[in-house]
């Protein structure tokens, strides 16, 4: 299913990705040559693009997979990483591996010197491929000093596995980039399509292709779709060669049979997807890509990563509630009703050289969108005007983190919570466990854990078909005796803080654990407390108001629990951030207070 929706997503981009047999790729240096193959510089291709140095991208060849002991047997048309260009041996932490490196890369270089050797003549005749055979030829003795004396070979070979190519003097795009590299590449792929490259010294192998159906020669190593974390060469589909989980007597990706041409289109869009900046969001190491099966759905898919990233902020800090705004809009006026379309959420993480599926959600585009309105709706709470008005999902998340990073969020929340907001599932109790475990190790009832309980809870209960709602804003009704408690606290801890301002310590900093946990133990306590702290008051109505406060809560409360559960303190914790935000909010009722 994953395979075939991205097939029908590289159909329905059409000219937009790359032809079949090319890739976008990135080069952060170029090897400037002149037509006798004199090396003349090494050109530095990197600008610095969202504070971060990027190389220059140019549509270049596909790259071919490899894997296994002679994976150096195999290398890109004109272009590849510099152990098969320049004979660089990979950079490696033990000594005892370096002899291997130093072996591998001369390997490496070996085969991209006979790749350009084994070129038809007419390619050979062109002026800028001429002039990569003649380097060769003239530097390949000296193991290319002339290029490792340049003023920017440090600063290349810095860069792990560093892709280079080569450009003509005078020209302004690589040779690789020529049109009759081009059309060498597209007899290549025709011949692998149409069974008719003889000079191949691989088994050509058809079969049934399990995304088109037809009967066309099998792609045997699938092209690498790397995400951040995982290796450069790490693919969707993979298998291990004699691995013991092939079938039939089937090797490798025969297990999985894709043609050759449904395999170029599948990686060509979800490479497409993965380097976008539309259509992916990262959350921790997950990379999450998401797309439409039709056109008409562009809009939901353009805003889709602003419900859930940050990564829009430093552009547009507003884009957020603009667009969740919309989305309320366009549910609410039957705009979505009329797009009939599918919509496809995958989550991939970093696993050795594999890629991970973490979820793959599907459904239509309306029910995506009731499900993120619904999210947002959970989460709505009192807020600061300064505030945003929706919290995104690494705001989160990372909310139940040591010091906020997203490094420190639980490895699997990050799928779970994802996946209950586009399933529209109850949030899984360990966001609920975390976030209470943060609040009792820091005794700080945030904006964002406030609203994760209520989320919670809501979802909880109107799964279970539960009526009992939180509110968004202080509920003077709610009876719930985790709430009052967390009432009754931030009360006292007002009063407190009114007459003795200043203070270093609170009685939160003190006694926030025991209360949400064990009320019985120090609530008593905290009475006396506030007796003695309501006697030092000088303005005689604020201290009337904080009286009645305390009075009307108290008189709610049959009895100090001598525990709450979870669920009753998460109560405390939004009763106390209710409590503590009705402070900022005027009343007529509370005349004296400012």
């Amino acid at each position: 299913m994953i395979l075939q929706a991205l097939y029908e997503y590289a159909q329905r981009k059409g000219d937009e990705l790359p032809e079949d047999g090319f890739e976008i790729k990135e080069f952060n240096f170029l090897i400037k040559i002149k037509e006798d193959g004199t090396f003349v510089d090494l050109l530095d291709m990197r600008q610095e693009k969202a504070g971060k140095l990027r190389g220059h991208s140019y549509t270049v060849p596909k790259s071919i997979g490899r894997s296994g002991a002679k994976s150096y047997a195999t290398t890109f048309l004109l272009w590849d990483h510099y152990g098969y260009v320049l004979n660089e041996p990979k950079k490696v932490s033990k000594k005892e591996e370096e002899a291997k490196a130093i072996s591998d890369a001369e390997k490496q270089n070996s085969t991209f010197i006979s790749m350009i050797n084994s070129l038809p003549e007419y390619v050979l005749n062109n002026s800028a491929v001429s002039a990569v055979k003649k380097f060769y030829e003239k530097y390949q003795k000296e193991n290319y000093a002339v290029v490792r004396n340049s003023e920017r070979w440090n600063d290349c070979a810095k860069i792990a596995g560093c892709n280079l190519t080569f450009i003509l003097m005078g020209d302004d795009e690589p040779v690789v980039c020529r049109d009759v590299v081009k059309n060498y590449q597209r007899q290549l792929i025709a011949e692998q399509n149409t069974d008719t490259d003889v000079e191949s010294t691989e088994e050509i192998i058809k079969g049934v292709c399990l995304i088109t159906g037809e009967n066309a020669v099998i792609s045997r190593l699938h092209t690498a779709t790397a995400i951040i974390g995982a290796k450069s060469n790490a693919k969707l589909v993979g298998f291990q060669k004699n691995s013991g989980y092939d079938s039939y007597g089937k090797e490798q990706s025969y297990n999985a049979p894709v043609s050759i041409r449904a395999e170029a289109a599948y990686t060509k869009a979800l490479n497409s997807l993965i380097k976008s900046s539309k259509n992916r969001f990262r959350l921790g190491e997950d990379t999450i890509v998401f797309w439409a099966e039709k056109k008409e759905a562009e809009p939901f898919e353009s805003a889709f990563s602003v419900f859930f990233s940050k990564d829009f902020d430093s552009d547009d800090p507003d884009r957020c509630a603009s667009e969740v705004k919309n989305l309320f809009d366009a549910i609410n006026t039957g705009k979505l009703e009329k797009i009939d379309s599918n919509f496809y959420v995958l989550c991939l993480s970093p696993n050795a050289a594999r890629i991970s599926v973490r979820f793959w959600e599907t459904g239509k585009v309306e029910q995506f969108a009731e499900r993120i309105k619904q999210h947002f709706v959970d989460f709505e709470i009192d807020r600061a005007p300064y505030e945003a008005e929706y919290l995104n999902l690494y705001q989160i998340l990372s909310a139940t983190a040591l010091e906020h990073k997203m490094e420190n969020v639980a490895p699997n929340l990050i799928g779970t919570v994802t996946q209950a907001v586009l399933k529209g599932l109850p949030y899984p109790a360990t966001l609920q466990q975390q976030c209470i475990r943060r609040i009792r190790a820091e005794r700080k009832v945030t904006r964002e854990r406030a609203a994760i309980l209520k989320a919670y809870i809501n979802r909880f209960n109107r799964y279970k078909n539960i009526k009992e709602d939180v509110s968004v804003s202080l509920d003077r009704n709610c009876t719930n005796k985790g709430y009052l408690l967390g009432r009754l606290f931030a009360v006292f801890e007002k009063v407190q803080q009114d007459t003795h301002p200043g203070l270093n310590a609170t009685i939160t900093d003190r006694f926030y654990g025991a209360a949400s946990t064990n009320p019985v133990t120090v609530f008593a306590q905290l009475i006396k407390l506030n007796q003695h702290h309501l006697g030092n008051y000088e303005n005689k109505g604020l201290r009337v108001i904080r009286e009645k406060e305390i009075g009307e809560i108290i008189n709610s409360i049959e009895s100090f629990p001598a525990h709450l559960n979870l669920n009753e303190q998460s109560q405390f914790a939004i009763g106390y951030y209710h409590e503590k935000q009705s402070f900022f909010v005027k009343s007529e009722n509370k005349e004296g207070e400012n």
